[in-house]
C-alpha cells in the first residue's frame, strides 16, 4: 500500500533515493522497481533485516532492473549519516509525527536532498488523526508512538522554512480511516473483534484485487476523509 504518488514523484533509473523511517519497506521496494538507487534508513535494525531479506528476494525474483542498487542504514533521523546533497529523492513517510524534535530531521531531509532534487512527506491527516486520539488513549502514549497531530498547512509552512519548495498536496487512504476509528473504540490490541477482523479483510483483500469498486469509492473519498497528508517539494536548483 503505497502512500506516495509516485507519478507526482518520479523516481528514474539511477537515480539516488533515500527512505526516510522506512519501515517495512513498501516505499523502497517501489523505488527499486523503478530503478532507483535505494538507501532505506531507520533506527530499527530489525525492520531494517526484513526490509534487506526482502530486496534480496526481490533481486533473486529478477524485479531489480539493472540501473537499481539497495542498501539499508541505520541511524537517527536528525542526525543522519550522508553528505550534504546526496539524494535525488527523499521519502519520509508516516515517520514525523514519531519524533519529538521534528524541525531537526526536516533539516536534514532538506539538507542531503541534492539542488533540484524531490522531497514527499506524509503523515496522518489532523481531524481522522484528532478521532484517534480522542477514542483511544494507547493509540498514542506507547513507546514510538505518535506525538503530535500535524495539521497539512502548518507541516508544509514549517517543511517550506527548510528551504525547500511545495509544488503539489493531497489526502490518501480513506477507506483506512474507519479501520483506525473502529480499532480504538474497541481497543487498538483487539484484533479478535468481529467487526475489527471483517473490515481488516475488506481492506486486505482491497489491497490485493484493487477492485474498480473500492478504487473509484476511496478516490472519491480521499479529499474528504483521507486518512494520510501528502505534500511534495522541490529543493531549489543552485543558480
Amino acid at each position: 500500500m503505497l502512500t506516495v504518488d509516485f507519478d507526482r514523484f518520479p523516481v528514474e533509473p539511477g537515480m539516488s533515493v533515500l527512505d526516510v523511517g522506512c519501515g517495512q519497506g513498501r516505499h523502497s521496494y517501489e523505488a527499486l522497481r523503478r530503478g532507483g538507487d535505494v538507501t532505506a534508513f531507520d533506527l530499527n535494525e530489525d525492520d531494517l533485516a526484513e526490509v534487506a531479506t526482502m530486496f534480496g528476494a526481490m533481486d533473486a525474483e529478477g524485479q531489480v532492473p539493472s540501473s537499481a542498487a539497495y542498501r539499508t542504514v541505520a541511524g537517527d533521523a536528525r542526525r543522519m549519516p550522508f553528505d550534504d546533497a546526496s539524494f535525488d529523492r527523499v521519502i519520509a513517510s508516516e515517520v514525523l509525527e514519531h519524533i519529538v524534535d521534528d524541525e531537526s530531521a526536516m533539516a536534514e531531509i532538506a539538507r542531503v536532498t541534492k539542488p533540484g532534487g524531490l522531497v514527499a512527506v506524509t503523515v496522518p491527516r489532523y481531524w481522522p488523526e484528532k478521532i484517534c486520539w480522542m477514542l483511544s488513549t494507547p493509540y498514542h502514549e506507547v513507546e514510538g508512538g505518535h506525538v503530535r497531530i500535524n495539521k497539512g498547512a502548518d507541516l508544509t509552512k514549517r517543511l517550506e522554512r527548510q528551504g525547500l519548495e511545495a509544488f503539489a498536496t493531497h489526502h490518501a487512504h480513506a477507506l483506512h480511516s474507519p479501520y483506525w476509528w473502529l480499532k480504538c473504540a474497541v481497543g487498538v490490541d483487539n484484533d479478535t473483534n468481529p467487526a475489527v477482523k471483517a473490515y481488516h479483510r475488506l481492506l486486505v483483500w482491497d489491497m490485493m484485487k484493487a477492485p474498480k469498486l473500492t478504487r473509484t469509492a476511496e478516490k472519491a473519498l480521499n479529499p474528504v476523509m483521507g486518512k494520510s497528508f501528502v505534500v511534495y517539494l522541490r529543493k531549489p536548483a543552485q543558480i
